[in-house]
């Protein structure tokens, strides 16, 4: 799955000239290095120095590549990742890294950053030693990340927490990046029992399973999945950090097998229980992570493929089982044995360990049988942990257990029990409004604690009246208030109410983005996103947005996380891309955007690419602006590509309205040759366009057309682990990719040659 190779034929690929000079980053314009479908363009805006070894770029569109050993590609990482150490690690003058394998340079894109990142751990080092490896392949990553800019940061804010002063021991116990007001709330008391949060994101009602068909959930979702679930083998803590849940784990032991996996053998207490009543057991923990790696539950989610146990021994084989025996098939999942009604252990695939969270593995979670199995069950003779033969049962060669889980996904009341804190008793899909009451048989977060607030009512609320409805009493807590108005709003109120309200306040691990489809019409160069990212006065944007409570970063970072502050202690320089109409025009023009719709010379209004035939995907050819006024035609052997930018933003969001003056109405927008069209709707139907496949309340409309989006992101953990988010392979690409991207540099050709 990744990119660059060795001295070959133009038809697959041109050279590239790069300096390999190892040196630190700058502001100045990034270079313009491969986009698939260029023409005649050398990769670089400025003249380089002669290579120290050669470099190549392949010259193809990556997305119409085939993957596999037997097929034109595979990942750089499954070449050569193993192999690697950061000793082989150079960069180039832009602070990139690659490495040189017999004469060759290869520069390394963002998958194999991230596995690297996590993966190539030296399990002999002590902490320190760990550390500053991690560390280090992270500043390449990011450094990378800037460079590819395949989102655009706009904001990251200070949040603010108000809350009504009913709610006690919020100062004792308060929120922190990592710890938030659904985290939190468990230490909270409330005089009346009862307690109101409002969020400006829309519920769907998947709670059970947020992340359904996407990588991206909708933050209110996940919310009420956090209150849902619980009694977790390994646990997040209030900074971030993974432990074990001593309220939930009996005993544990972790051994790495001769043949280099790795087990974690656990034993839970007998105490345990779901919200009815039910006894909790061992195969419970192990439910899920079963299902959502077989057939049927791919069909479930509409041919997305969860592949949960994916790092487990045996998986393939298990994965690869339909119901029906079958050579490379096994009805078992042989790295995961249910022992006993206490105890389970799982098996880490030897391809998969060192890794530099591997607490993680042994993180489980339980789920009631009767969600994902219905009248089915979690077995184990011995071999290893499987599902009875009926949950493979068809009808008409269709699953009938698929419409079961689907069902599951969507379940929103108590007909089927929870393990966390709380349950969901009523959801209003007209007020998008969740209540939940408290589980009285819950055993207590990792500290032990159980809530004491007998109702939550969790509600949709707009930015624009939410202090009206706080002070008006039918809100207690409105978490994550942001932007300079809003919070000035908000402090004041405070500051006004003898002390009836107060807050919480705590820089965010985050930001507000513009995202982008990064495999479709022109956000798929490289080029578009860095000329978008020198359209927009960020820096300006961040101030007005916060009005000063905040700032900009320039990649998916918190500045407040350890691994920042030691990249920057080891030079990390990351382009802040200075707003200038000038470099946009420049790194566009380098990148062939200079045609008009005739196919001739540019001058004025937008701009057009010139594309051969057979470098355009169907969805390409097809490309055109929201109203229609624009579209890709084809003259000659060529389609030309108009720069057109249809975005999704998100109703009464004072983000959205700002990016209408700062990005569509930009100035730099105008004269680059950039012409934005947008389309304002609610948030699930803006994620489904996103992801192309209908998600919650949103319908996709089957025809890819929207390329820009706007909401944001969090890293509310302390593991930082990207690894498959930026995968090249098709298998796991819809569900896991983070921005639909496929980095060239992450690209080996099978057949480099001609």
């Amino acid at each position: 799955m990744k990119k660059v190779l060795a001295i070959l034929l133009a038809a697959l690929m041109i050279v590239s000239v790069i300096s390999l000079a190892a040196c630190g980053k700058k502001d100045e314009t990034p270079a313009n290095e491969n986009n698939n479908n260029q023409q005649g363009n050398n990769g670089g805006n400025e003249p380089q120095p002669e290579p120290e070894y050669p470099v190549y770029t392949i010259a193809k569109n990556v997305y119409l590549l085939e993957y596999g050993a037997d097929k034109d590609y595979v990942s750089l990482w499954d070449k050569f990742g193993k192999e690697v150490t950061l000793a082989d690690v150079k960069e180039d003058d832009d602070g990139l890294a690659y490495i040189v394998k017999d004469g060759v340079a290869y520069k390394l894109g963002l998958d194999f950053l991230t596995m690297a990142m996590v993966y190539t751990v030296d399990a002999t080092k002590d902490d320190a030693g760990r550390n500053t490896d991690y560390a280090t392949w992270w500043k390449y990553y990011i450094t990378r990340w800037n460079y590819l800019m395949p989102e655009m940061p706009l904001y990251s804010n200070q949040y603010y927490d108000v809350y009504n002063t009913k709610i006690g021991q919020v100062q004792e116990n308060p929120t922190n990046p990592y710890w938030s007001v659904v985290n939190a709330l468990i230490d909270w008391t409330s005089t009346d029992g009862n307690i109101i949060i409002g969020s400006t994101t829309d519920l769907s009602g998947q709670f059970r399973y947020p992340s359904w068909r996407t990588s991206s959930p909708g933050a209110s979702d996940a919310n009420i999945q956090t209150l849902i679930t619980g009694l977790e083998t390994v646990v997040a803590n209030k900074d971030g950090n993974y432990q074990w849940n001593d309220t939930v784990v009996q005993a544990h032991n972790e051994v790495i097998n001769a043949d280099g996996s790795k087990t974690f053998t656990i034993t839970i207490k007998d105490n345990l229980k779901y919200s009815d009543g039910s006894t909790v057991k061992a195969a419970d923990y192990v439910a899920s992570t079963l299902v959502f790696s077989t057939p049927v539950a791919k069909a479930a989610t509409g041919g997305v493929d969860k592949k949960a146990a994916m790092t487990v021994a045996g998986y393939s084989t298990f994965a690869a089982y339909t119901g029906v025996a079958a050579e490379g098939a096994t009805k078992e999942l042989s790295g995961i044995r249910v022992l006993s009604d206490t105890q389970f252990s799982v098996t880490i695939d030897k391809n998969y360990i060192p890794y530099y969270y591997d607490l993680t593995y042994a993180a489980f979670a339980p789920t009631a049988p009767a969600l994902w199995l219905g009248e089915n069950q979690v077995k184990d003779d011995g071999q290893g942990a499987y599902l009875s033969a009926g949950f493979y049962a068809k009808t008409a060669d269709v699953y009938d257990m698929a419409a079961h889980i689907v069902a599951s996904a969507n379940n929103a009341d108590t007909t089927i029990p929870y393990s966390g804190p709380y349950t969901v008793t009523n959801y209003d899909t007209a007020t998008k409004t969740a209540t939940l009451a408290k589980n009285t048989y819950f055993a207590g977060n990792y500290e032990g604690t159980k809530p004491s607030i007998n109702t939550i009512v969790y509600k949709k609320i707009v930015s624009s009246t939410q202090m009206a409805d706080f002070t008006a009493g039918t809100l207690d807590v409105i978490a994550g208030i942001t932007g300079g108005d809003e919070t000035d709003e908000a402090l004041q109120v405070v500051r006004n109410s003898n002390g009836a309200y107060n807050y919480v306040t705590y820089a965010r691990a985050g930001y507000g983005k513009l995202a982008f489809r990064c495999d479709f019409g022109p956000t798929q160069f490289q080029a578009v996103r860095q000329a978008v990212a020198y359209c927009v006065d960020r820096a300006a944007f961040a101030k007005t947005f916060t009005g000063g409570y905040g700032g900009v970063v320039d990649a998916p970072y918190y500045s407040g996380a350890w691994m920042y502050k030691e990249a920057v202690k080891q030079g990390m320089q990351l382009s802040t891309y200075p707003a200038s109409a000038d470099k946009a025009i420049e790194v566009l023009e380098a990148d062939g955007w200079v045609y008009n719709a005739e196919g001739g010379a540019y001058t004025t209004g937008v701009r057009y690419k010139k594309i051969a035939a057979d470098q355009m995907s169907a969805a390409d050819k097809t490309f055109q602006s929201k109203d229609g006024a624009y579209t890709t035609v084809k003259i000659g052997d060529y389609y030309y590509m108009p720069l057109i930018l249809n975005w999704y933003g998100t109703d009464d969001n004072p983000f959205t309205d700002q990016l209408v003056t700062a990005f569509k109405e930009g100035a730099n927008i105008t004269t680059a040759g950039i012409l934005v069209q947008f389309t304002k709707g609610d948030f699930y139907p803006m994620l489904s366009e996103f992801v192309q496949g209908n998600y919650g309340s949103g319908t996709y409309g089957g025809t890819p057309l929207y390329n820009c989006f706007n909401f944001a992101t969090s890293f509310s953990s302390a593991v930082y682990d990207y690894s498959y988010n930026m995968t090249v392979d098709p298998g796991m690409y819809d569900d896991y990719s983070s921005y639909y991207i496929k980095d060239v540099a992450d690209i080996y050709l099978n057949t480099p040659a001609a």
